[in-house]
């Protein structure tokens, strides 16, 4: 009998209670940055480097060392000043296909069966501006690097900015794009504006280093929602058959007020629920750098660096808007007879908003990063470097999300065991990843160096974790570039890469995209659905540097 009676309740107010549970947790959780893996990494720092496979803890490019490794500052003489130039085109794909026994609580023809995500943008977010409205078919990120050694001093002093971490893209320019609803905008960015540095040079073949990276960090985040789940496929089912075209139900107004809501209220798993967007900074954020590099002969290098994580905590702006269908099915809850009983023991606020907005802040860690690499010169003009890469996305075990106010929302979910609603911790389920770098390099003439590098990069997200947020794979990286000697002191570095991923989830795979479970409490916009595509990225990189004696 115990057992009955608690569940009458839940069944009558259950339609409602889902559709909330459902939104709030879609909503942070497409609110939480993905992890972006070793694909982020390294990949607009250095023209030398991104040319080698970033493959250079062994033998760090000038005052880039900075960042790979700060003890290579020691091998610099005199002045010298970097300037640098980036640009890279990030393309996403989708497509999207209905396996033969897709059902969504009785809804069996999903409108995205068939499609596929259109053009991709890029942006770029201004410190102290934030990201214009324009979008660019490629971000273009300027640098700038100086060191300086007084002559016979073991020390180097150095600074530079530079990106040390990105991924943007941008699906608003089809209005009909099926991404729209696991990120129309995704933006996040860190930008390092000063990173005061020394080399120490402690013997002929040793050398140590260390800098204070100074970074602004960005996140940007703006989509579209949908709940294609079982409950409320349903719900909308019962309601076809319950509710009446030309008015309300009776017999509905004395139970659960299904029909109150009119055909606004009216449950479709497949349509728009809201549209949600966020805007966040951390605009000083330091990390440290420490570098050993260990040269005993011009034939061999050894190179260690690590890269001190950070806990960064972002501070910003969320909005929701909530789309009709929502906030007239809760309304109808409520003008029933017994509909307000049952949401006042649930806990369930008498409406949802169709705007609500705020101050919102949010802990997302910086992991930290190691790497270790050798060079190997077996002639005087031939060079090849190995690395390993290993970076602590592990640290991603939960997000934790905190609003300025009670997020109405959020109230819903009290029966799920979100007491607080006013913050949100979002487990996310990383794994810390090993991958390596290889690069060679070739002396063709006294002014002229070959590079080729290559990177098998493997991703941080588990291929049932995956989503269009993230659509980030393990990968490929093929690179080339060269070294040009303008004249005695002065150099040009050119880099060119090259980076290939895919991915293919089938129906219920990713329970971050296409899970259909009858309690899929956790945002799977695609739900039902194969979900394949890939990853494009393709970036070049120039360097200017002149020596100053």
């Amino acid at each position: 009998m115990t057992h009955r009676s608690t569940t009458r309740p839940r069944g009558r107010g259950w339609p409602a209670v889902a559709v909330a549970i459902d939104f709030v947790v879609a909503v942070a959780g497409a609110a939480a940055p993905s992890a972006h893996a070793a694909l982020t990494e390294n990949l607009a720092t250095s023209a030398t480097a991104m040319s080698l496979g970033n493959a250079v803890t062994a033998d760090p490019p000038g005052v880039e060392s900075i960042h790979f490794n700060p003890a290579g500052l020691a091998r610099l003489k005199g002045e010298q000043v970097t300037l640098t130039n980036f640009g890279a085109s990030i393309r996403t794909s989708a497509n999207f296909h209905q396996p033969a026994d897709f059902d969504i609580g009785g809804w069996k023809d999903d409108p995205l069966n068939g499609t596929h995500t259109g053009p991709t943008r890029q942006g770029i977010y201004i410190p102290g501006i934030g990201m214009p409205h324009f979008r660019l078919p490629l971000a273009v990120v300027p640098g700038l690097g100086i060191s300086f050694n007084q002559p016979g001093s073991p020390f180097t002093f150095g600074t530079m900015s530079y990106l040390t971490q990105a991924m943007s893209t941008d699906h608003a320019k089809d209005p009909n794009d099926p991404a729209r609803f696991d990120g129309r905008l995704v933006h996040l960015q860190r930008l390092v504006y000063l990173s005061p540095a020394i080399g120490y040079k402690v013997s002929d073949t040793l050398s140590v280093g260390m800098s204070v990276p100074i970074a602004h960090a960005s996140f940007v985040f703006n989509t579209d929602m949908r709940l294609p789940n079982t409950l409320i496929g349903i719900t909308g089912q019962v309601q076809k058959g319950w509710c009446p075209d030309d008015g309300g139900n009776v017999l509905d107004t004395l139970g659960p007020g299904l029909c109150g809501g009119g055909k606004e209220g009216r449950l479709d798993p497949f349509k728009k629920v809201a549209n949600l967007n966020i805007d966040m900074t951390a605009p000083v954020d330091p990390t440290i750098n420490l570098g050993v590099l260990w040269e005993p002969n011009e034939s061999f290098g050894l190179g260690v660096t690590y890269q001190s994580g950070s806990k960064t905590t972002y501070s910003g702006r969320f909005e929701i808007n909530t789309d009709p269908m929502v906030r007239r099915f809760i309304e109808g809850l409520y003008s029933s007879l017994q509909g307000p009983m049952i949401a006042g023991t649930l806990g369930l606020p008498q409406g949802i908003p169709a705007y609500q907005a705020g101050n919102m802040t949010a802990t997302i860690p910086f992991p930290s990063h190691w790497q270790v690499g050798v060079k190997i010169k077996p002639t005087k003009r031939l060079q090849f470097n190995v690395d390993a890469n290993y970076t602590d996305w592990g640290s991603w075990d939960a997000l934790t999300f905190k609003f300025d106010q009670s997020v109405k929302l959020l109230e819903m979910a009290r029966m799920f065991g979100i007491p607080d609603s006013t913050q949100l911790k979002i487990p996310r389920g990383y794994r810390s990843v090993l991958h390596w770098g290889f690069g060679m390099q070739a002396q063709v003439s006294n002014k002229l160096t070959l590079r080729m590098g290559y990177e098998p990069r493997k991703s941080s997200v588990p291929g049932d974790k995956i989503d269009l947020v993230a659509p980030l794979p393990d990968a490929k990286v093929y690179s080339v570039g060269f070294n040009y000697k303008i004249s005695r002191d002065t150099e040009l570095n050119v880099g060119a890469s090259y980076m290939k991923g895919d991915f293919s989830v089938p129906a219920r795979g990713s329970c971050n995209i296409n899970c259909d479970n009858l309690l899929n409490i956790i945002y799977n916009p695609y739900a039902g659905l194969d979900v394949s595509g890939g990853i494009r990225v393709r970036y070049l990189g120039m360097s200017y540097t002149k020596h100053f004696d």
